[in-house]
Parts: C-alpha cells; sequence; structure tokens
C-alpha cells in the first residue's frame, strides 16, 4: 500500500530531528530511510535539506538566552566576540572543502552502501575514541580558543562523508583535542547552526527551480516534526552525557551499517549502490 505523502514527511521529519545531534548521521539516515520510502528523488532531496531548519531552530530556542547574551555583548564582550570568532573558524574547513568537493561527493557517495560502510568506521572510531584516556583541557564552550575551534572545524570536515556524522564528527573530535564532553556537545549544537543555515542555503538556491507552491503543507509538517524532535533529542542528550560515554552510538551504528551490507549483498533490499 502506498503511503501518503504527509506521513512519509512525518517520518523523515521525525528521523531528522532525533538524528541530526547524535552521532548516527542524520544524512546517512534521511539517504536509506528515503529510499525505503521511495521518496529519494529531487523532490525528496530538497525536502531533506528544508527540514534541517527545523532542528537548526531546536538549537536556536533551547539556548536563546546564550544566543540573545552573545549578541547583546558583541560590542564590548570580549567572551561574546570570541563565542563569534569561534564559531566562525569552525565553519570554515567544512564550507571550503564542500564546496571545492561537494558535488563530487554527492555523485559517488550519497548511496546507502558507502553510507552502511561510513557508519561502521565511525562507530569503531567513537569504540577506540572511548577507550583512551581523556584528558580535559576545555571544560565549557567560553573556555575554548581559536585553535580550539580551528581543531573541531577540522573534524566536522570529515562529515562531508555521508554516514560519518557532523555532530558525532565534532563531538569525538571535541574530545579528541581536549574538550570536556559537555563543552564538546555544546560547541557541536552551537556550530550546527551556521552550517546548516549555510549549507541549505546553498542547496536551495542551486536548487530552487524545483520548489513548487504546492509542496509548502509537506515542508511544513517536515519541518514542525524535526523540530520537535531534536528538540526533545537534545534536552536528552544533555542529560545523557552526564553520566553515560558514548559507546552505545558506536554499537548503534555498526549493527545498522552490518543489516545495510547484509541486506545489500544478500539481495533482500534492492538498495542503490
Amino acid at each position: 500500500m502506498e503511503i501518503p505523502l504527509l506521513i512519509k514527511a512525518l517520518i523523515l521529519g521525525i528521523v531528522e530531528g532525533l538524528t541530526e545531534f547524535l552521532p548516527i548521521s542524520s544524512t546517512g539516515h534521511l539517504i536509506i530511510v528515503g529510499q525505503v520510502l521511495d521518496f529519494n528523488d529531487d523532490k525528496g532531496k530538497i525536502f531533506e535539506i528544508v527540514i534541517q531548519t527545523g532542528a537548526m531552530l531546536a538549537i536556536v530556542w533551547e539556548y536563546r538566552r546564550k544566543f540573545a547574551a552573545v549578541l547583546a555583548g558583541l560590542t564590548h564582550d570580549a567572551r561574546a566576540r570570541q563565542f563569534v570568532i569561534n564559531l566562525a573558524i569552525a565553519f570554515l574547513p567544512a564550507a571550503i572543502l564542500g564546496l571545492a568537493f561537494g558535488k563530487y561527493i554527492k555523485a559517488a557517495l550519497f548511496k546507502p552502501v558507502p553510507v552502511a560502510v561510513a557508519f561502521i568506521v565511525g562507530g569503531f572510531i567513537i569504540l577506540w575514541a572511548e577507550k583512551r584516556p581523556h584528558k580535559i583541557v576545555v571544560e565549557s564552550v567560553d573556555g575554548m580558543r581559536w585553535t580550539d575551534a580551528l581543531k573541531v572545524g577540522c573534524a566536522q570536515a570529515f562529515a562531508l562523508i555521508p554516514g560519518t556524522s557532523r555532530s558525532g564528527a565534532t563531538i569525538i573530535g571535541g574530545l579528541f583535542f581536549g574538550l570536556s564532553r559537555r563543552a564538546a556537545t555544546e560547541f557541536s549544537f552551537f556550530l550546527a547552526v551556521p552550517t546548516l543555515v549555510a549549507a541549505g542555503a546553498y542547496d536551495l538556491y542551486k536548487n530552487r527551480a524545483l520548489f513548487d507552491a504546492g509542496d509548502i503543507g509537506l515542508f511544513s509538517v517536515g519541518t514542525i516534526a524535526s523540530f520537535i524532535s531534536a528538540f526533545l533529542c537534545v534536552r536528552w542528550l544533555l542529560r545523557y552525557i552526564t553520566s553515560h560515554d558514548f559507546t552505545v552510538f558506536a554499537w548503534y551504528r555498526i549493527a545498522f551499517g552490518a543489516v545495510v551490507l547484509v541486506t545489500a549483498y544478500s539481495g533482500a533490499v534492492a538498495w542503490s549502490v
């Protein structure tokens, strides 16, 4: 039975919100779930870009006091200026590499099987990272220097590979570079705002001819679902990291990737390769 388009929009919106800020790759999940729902055509790809806005707005709302304080203090507060500078520096590596190689990456790797491989490799990297001694040199986001931001930004660039996870790359990268678990997680949240805005605006401009006024309801459902699920997920994750590490996400990535590979090579599912 054909699933109604609005239900597909709701499902994908929830998937985007739940996976954007966990180290399990929202892009990878959207590629795979989009194929399962048969909503991976050109309109589906534009839809995936649009609903990222909902997840980004969840961060803006959750940290509205922080963003308001930064904006109010730009002219006289050194910490506010440093925060903005850090975000700008961390944003640059992925932006530059994305502009240079994004078209080739999308053509070659935005498919379920390469995504599944990235899931598994990323899972083992998280396991390795969690077994290493974690020496904390930066306790909070406000304690980060521009060099810390640049290192996290270089880590984020690996997320150009679908299935790697933008949040996973930045959080685990932050742990490698001496950030506390909360500082790494929150900086990953904050960095999502300029990253998702810039990537979304660029892709929307390139594909503006695909927009149709009749799709407003579809996009609205997905964006609202993304906002609500991302907001709940962020609240949950901040509580979770106070007493847990990221090992469970590593095993989830490995298991999820293995299922996709097994079903692909057994012929159980006709994944695009």
